[in-house]
């Protein structure tokens, strides 16, 4: 994995939302995005590769692939407000 060059391809990413006014944002590498429950924010350590969807104890029931995107839409938010 780390000779795949995903670090040239995020900065040539950076350089080319720059360019045309954009930005881009990454999450840190151990967010935990699909595990996070988007509405407790209680964290599933349980979770599989495999579960593709969950139910938090909250009662809430997650699509793994969907609450990943909405915790990180969420965190980049949050981090744009916080700069």
């Amino acid at each position: 994995m780390s000779d795949l060059g995903f670090g040239e391809f995020f900065r040539q990413l950076a350089y080319k939302s720059a360019w045309y006014g954009s930005s881009v944002w990454a999450a840190d590498r151990w967010f935990p995005s699909s595990r996070l429950c988007g509405g407790c924010g209680a964290i599933n350590t349980g979770l599989a590769l495999a579960d593709r969807t969950w139910v938090c104890g909250c009662g809430l029931e997650h699509d793994r692939d969907v609450n990943a995107a909405r915790n990180l839409l969420e965190a980049m938010d949050r981090e744009q407000q916080a700069a």
